[in-house]
Protein backbone atom coordinates (compact mmCIF):
# COMPACT_ATOMS: atom_id res chain seq x y z
CA UNK A 1 0.00 0.00 0.00
CA UNK A 2 1.31 3.49 -0.69
CA UNK A 3 2.23 6.09 1.73
CA UNK A 4 1.35 9.98 0.85
CA UNK A 5 3.73 11.71 1.98
CA UNK A 6 3.93 15.52 2.15
CA UNK A 7 6.77 18.13 1.45
CA UNK A 8 6.71 21.53 1.58
CA UNK A 9 10.34 23.28 -0.03
CA UNK A 10 10.91 26.84 1.51
CA UNK A 11 13.59 28.43 0.24
CA UNK A 12 14.75 31.59 2.09
CA UNK A 13 16.31 33.69 -0.73
CA UNK A 14 12.87 34.35 -2.80
CA UNK A 15 14.14 37.04 -5.32
CA UNK A 16 10.95 39.38 -4.89
CA UNK A 17 10.59 38.24 -1.49
CA UNK A 18 13.42 37.07 0.81
CA UNK A 19 12.61 35.37 4.07
CA UNK A 20 8.96 34.96 2.97
CA UNK A 21 8.33 31.39 4.29
CA UNK A 22 9.05 33.45 7.76
CA UNK A 23 6.92 36.26 7.86
CA UNK A 24 4.19 36.82 10.38
CA UNK A 25 0.20 36.31 9.23
CA UNK A 26 -1.45 36.98 12.39
CA UNK A 27 0.86 35.43 14.69
CA UNK A 28 2.00 32.69 12.47
CA UNK A 29 4.71 32.70 10.26
CA UNK A 30 3.56 31.67 6.30
CA UNK A 31 5.23 28.38 7.00
CA UNK A 32 3.53 27.12 9.98
CA UNK A 33 0.43 27.92 7.75
CA UNK A 34 1.00 26.16 5.12
CA UNK A 35 2.02 22.98 7.60
CA UNK A 36 -0.80 23.13 10.31
CA UNK A 37 -2.79 23.00 6.84
CA UNK A 38 -1.18 20.11 5.43
CA UNK A 39 -1.60 18.70 8.60
CA UNK A 40 -4.98 18.56 8.51
CA UNK A 41 -5.31 16.33 5.17
CA UNK A 42 -4.47 13.09 7.00
CA UNK A 43 -1.19 12.50 5.21
CA UNK A 44 1.00 9.66 6.21
CA UNK A 45 3.59 12.55 7.37
CA UNK A 46 4.62 16.01 6.55
CA UNK A 47 7.44 17.62 6.16
CA UNK A 48 9.35 21.14 5.32
CA UNK A 49 12.19 20.80 2.96
CA UNK A 50 15.03 24.28 3.18
CA UNK A 51 18.44 25.20 2.65
CA UNK A 52 18.05 27.46 5.22
CA UNK A 53 19.53 27.30 8.64
CA UNK A 54 16.70 29.84 10.03
CA UNK A 55 13.73 28.29 8.95
CA UNK A 56 14.72 24.50 9.81
CA UNK A 57 15.11 25.83 13.13
CA UNK A 58 11.83 27.67 13.29
CA UNK A 59 10.07 24.53 11.93
CA UNK A 60 11.71 22.50 14.96
CA UNK A 61 10.09 25.12 17.21
CA UNK A 62 6.58 25.04 16.18
CA UNK A 63 6.72 21.06 16.28
CA UNK A 64 7.21 20.69 12.71
CA UNK A 65 8.97 18.24 10.71
CA UNK A 66 11.82 19.59 9.13
CA UNK A 67 14.58 18.47 6.47
CA UNK A 68 18.09 20.00 5.59
CA UNK A 69 18.30 20.09 1.66
CA UNK A 70 21.04 21.06 -1.07
CA UNK A 71 20.81 24.95 -1.66
CA UNK A 72 21.65 23.99 -5.43
CA UNK A 73 18.18 22.47 -6.08
CA UNK A 74 16.47 24.49 -9.66
CA UNK A 75 13.43 23.33 -8.64
CA UNK A 76 10.56 22.07 -5.51
CA UNK A 77 10.60 18.90 -7.84
CA UNK A 78 14.11 18.41 -7.30
CA UNK A 79 13.95 19.48 -3.55
CA UNK A 80 11.17 16.65 -3.08
CA UNK A 81 13.71 14.09 -4.51
CA UNK A 82 16.19 14.27 -2.58
CA UNK A 83 13.62 14.15 0.50
CA UNK A 84 12.59 10.59 -1.01
CA UNK A 85 16.41 9.89 -0.66
CA UNK A 86 16.58 10.84 2.42
CA UNK A 87 13.36 9.64 3.92
CA UNK A 88 14.24 5.99 2.11
CA UNK A 89 10.53 6.24 0.33
CA UNK A 90 9.21 3.32 -1.55
CA UNK A 91 9.02 3.82 -5.51
CA UNK A 92 5.48 3.09 -4.83
CA UNK A 93 4.98 5.65 -2.39
CA UNK A 94 3.47 9.39 -3.56
CA UNK A 95 4.81 12.62 -2.48
CA UNK A 96 2.71 15.39 -2.06
CA UNK A 97 4.55 19.03 -3.19
CA UNK A 98 3.07 21.52 -1.22
CA UNK A 99 3.72 25.25 -1.89
CA UNK A 100 5.59 26.62 1.23
CA UNK A 101 3.56 30.27 0.02
CA UNK A 102 0.33 29.29 0.12
CA UNK A 103 -1.23 29.45 3.81
CA UNK A 104 -4.44 28.71 2.58
CA UNK A 105 -4.15 25.84 0.90
CA UNK A 106 -7.41 23.80 1.73
CA UNK A 107 -7.24 20.07 3.16
CA UNK A 108 -9.54 19.45 0.73
CA UNK A 109 -7.62 19.85 -1.85
CA UNK A 110 -4.24 18.11 -0.85
CA UNK A 111 -7.27 15.12 -0.46
CA UNK A 112 -8.45 15.71 -3.81
CA UNK A 113 -4.94 15.13 -5.45
CA UNK A 114 -4.71 12.01 -3.46
CA UNK A 115 -7.68 10.73 -4.62
CA UNK A 116 -6.21 10.82 -8.40
CA UNK A 117 -3.92 8.32 -7.27
CA UNK A 118 -7.28 5.47 -7.03
CA UNK A 119 -6.35 4.84 -10.87
CA UNK A 120 -3.53 2.71 -10.76
CA UNK A 121 -1.93 4.17 -13.87
CA UNK A 122 -1.77 7.90 -12.34
CA UNK A 123 1.87 8.79 -11.77
CA UNK A 124 1.75 12.34 -11.38
CA UNK A 125 -1.22 14.55 -10.87
CA UNK A 126 -1.94 18.03 -10.04
CA UNK A 127 -4.64 20.48 -9.90
CA UNK A 128 -6.60 23.23 -12.01
CA UNK A 129 -9.61 25.47 -11.83
CA UNK A 130 -12.09 27.00 -13.78
CA UNK A 131 -11.03 30.92 -14.91
CA UNK A 132 -14.16 33.35 -14.18
CA UNK A 133 -12.03 36.24 -14.09
CA UNK A 134 -10.87 38.28 -17.14
CA UNK A 135 -7.65 39.36 -15.32
CA UNK A 136 -6.80 35.90 -14.42
CA UNK A 137 -7.12 34.86 -17.77
CA UNK A 138 -4.68 37.55 -19.76
CA UNK A 139 -2.25 37.40 -16.63
CA UNK A 140 0.69 35.70 -17.95
CA UNK A 141 2.08 35.13 -14.39
CA UNK A 142 -0.86 32.65 -13.82
CA UNK A 143 -0.21 29.85 -16.31
CA UNK A 144 -3.27 27.78 -18.40
CA UNK A 145 -3.82 24.88 -19.16
CA UNK A 146 -6.07 22.48 -21.56
CA UNK A 147 -6.95 18.79 -20.70
CA UNK A 148 -8.29 15.74 -22.97
CA UNK A 149 -11.29 13.83 -22.17
CA UNK A 150 -9.43 11.70 -19.79
CA UNK A 151 -8.31 14.68 -17.65
CA UNK A 152 -4.69 14.34 -18.46
CA UNK A 153 -3.08 17.68 -19.54
CA UNK A 154 -2.48 18.31 -22.69
CA UNK A 155 -0.58 21.31 -22.47
CA UNK A 156 0.33 24.46 -20.08
CA UNK A 157 1.08 28.08 -20.89
CA UNK A 158 1.24 31.38 -19.65
CA UNK A 159 -0.77 32.50 -23.07
CA UNK A 160 -4.44 32.20 -23.45
CA UNK A 161 -5.39 29.15 -24.61
CA UNK A 162 -7.55 27.41 -26.17
CA UNK A 163 -7.50 30.56 -28.83
CA UNK A 164 -10.95 31.30 -29.41
CA UNK A 165 -11.15 31.33 -33.03
CA UNK A 166 -15.13 31.93 -33.39
CA UNK A 167 -15.98 33.36 -29.98
CA UNK A 168 -14.40 35.66 -27.89
CA UNK A 169 -12.74 35.64 -24.34
CA UNK A 170 -15.62 36.64 -22.76
CA UNK A 171 -17.75 34.18 -24.53
CA UNK A 172 -15.80 30.93 -23.40
CA UNK A 173 -15.19 32.26 -20.08
CA UNK A 174 -19.19 31.93 -19.65
CA UNK A 175 -18.71 28.60 -21.34
CA UNK A 176 -16.71 27.37 -18.75
CA UNK A 177 -13.46 26.53 -21.10
CA UNK A 178 -10.46 27.99 -19.49
CA UNK A 179 -8.78 26.79 -16.34
CA UNK A 180 -5.61 27.59 -14.35
CA UNK A 181 -2.91 25.26 -12.95
CA UNK A 182 -2.78 25.56 -9.18
CA UNK A 183 0.79 24.17 -8.56
CA UNK A 184 0.40 21.45 -6.06
CA UNK A 185 1.34 18.47 -7.67
CA UNK A 186 1.71 14.66 -6.53
CA UNK A 187 4.13 12.20 -7.85
CA UNK A 188 4.31 8.53 -7.29
CA UNK A 189 8.55 8.16 -5.81
CA UNK A 190 9.64 5.49 -8.97
CA UNK A 191 8.62 7.95 -11.69
CA UNK A 192 10.08 11.25 -9.51
CA UNK A 193 13.05 9.86 -10.12
CA UNK A 194 12.24 9.27 -13.41
CA UNK A 195 11.38 13.62 -14.48
CA UNK A 196 14.46 14.37 -11.99
CA UNK A 197 17.01 12.84 -14.26
CA UNK A 198 15.54 14.59 -17.49
CA UNK A 199 17.32 17.33 -19.28
CA UNK A 200 15.61 20.47 -19.61
CA UNK A 201 13.66 21.33 -23.05
CA UNK A 202 12.59 23.80 -25.50
CA UNK A 203 8.89 23.84 -24.68
CA UNK A 204 9.78 24.09 -21.19
CA UNK A 205 12.25 27.04 -21.43
CA UNK A 206 9.78 28.78 -23.84
CA UNK A 207 7.42 29.29 -21.18
CA UNK A 208 9.46 28.60 -18.13
CA UNK A 209 7.22 25.87 -16.54
CA UNK A 210 9.00 22.71 -15.62
CA UNK A 211 5.70 20.96 -16.09
CA UNK A 212 6.33 20.87 -19.55
CA UNK A 213 9.10 18.90 -19.68
CA UNK A 214 7.50 15.86 -18.02
CA UNK A 215 4.88 16.04 -21.28
CA UNK A 216 7.60 16.38 -23.63
CA UNK A 217 8.98 13.24 -22.75
CA UNK A 218 5.55 11.17 -22.76
CA UNK A 219 4.54 11.22 -19.48
CA UNK A 220 0.81 12.09 -18.36
CA UNK A 221 -0.20 14.72 -15.69
CA UNK A 222 -3.43 13.80 -14.48
CA UNK A 223 -5.78 16.85 -13.12
CA UNK A 224 -8.30 16.97 -10.61
CA UNK A 225 -10.63 20.04 -10.77
CA UNK A 226 -10.95 21.92 -7.57
CA UNK A 227 -13.58 24.98 -7.24
CA UNK A 228 -11.13 26.44 -3.94
CA UNK A 229 -9.07 29.59 -4.71
CA UNK A 230 -5.63 29.91 -3.27
CA UNK A 231 -3.55 33.03 -2.46
CA UNK A 232 -0.07 32.94 -3.08
CA UNK A 233 2.29 35.21 -1.67
CA UNK A 234 5.05 36.43 -3.86
CA UNK A 235 5.37 40.02 -2.89
CA UNK A 236 4.85 42.30 0.36
CA UNK A 237 1.77 43.21 -1.42
CA UNK A 238 -0.03 39.94 -1.46
CA UNK A 239 1.12 39.83 2.35
CA UNK A 240 -1.09 42.51 2.82
CA UNK A 241 -3.80 41.42 0.56
CA UNK A 242 -3.59 37.88 3.02
CA UNK A 243 -3.31 39.45 6.28
CA UNK A 244 -6.81 41.70 5.09
CA UNK A 245 -8.63 38.36 4.08
CA UNK A 246 -7.63 36.70 7.36
CA UNK A 247 -8.86 40.28 9.37
CA UNK A 248 -12.34 39.95 7.05
CA UNK A 249 -13.01 36.63 8.74
CA UNK A 250 -11.99 37.38 12.30
CA UNK A 251 -9.05 35.72 13.02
Amino acid sequence: MSNFIGIIPARYDSTRFPGKPLVDIKGKSMIQRVYEQAMKAGLKAVYVATDNQKIYNHVLLFGGNCLMTSNLHPSGTDRCMECAEQLKLDDSDIIINIQGDEPFIQPEQIVRLCNCFEEAETNIATLIKQINNPQDLVNNTIPKVVVNKHQNAIYFSRSVIPFGAKKTNEELLAAGVYFKHIGIYAYRVRVLKEISALAPTLLEQTESLEQLRWIENGYKIKTAITTEETIAIDTPYDLEKAIFLLTQVGE
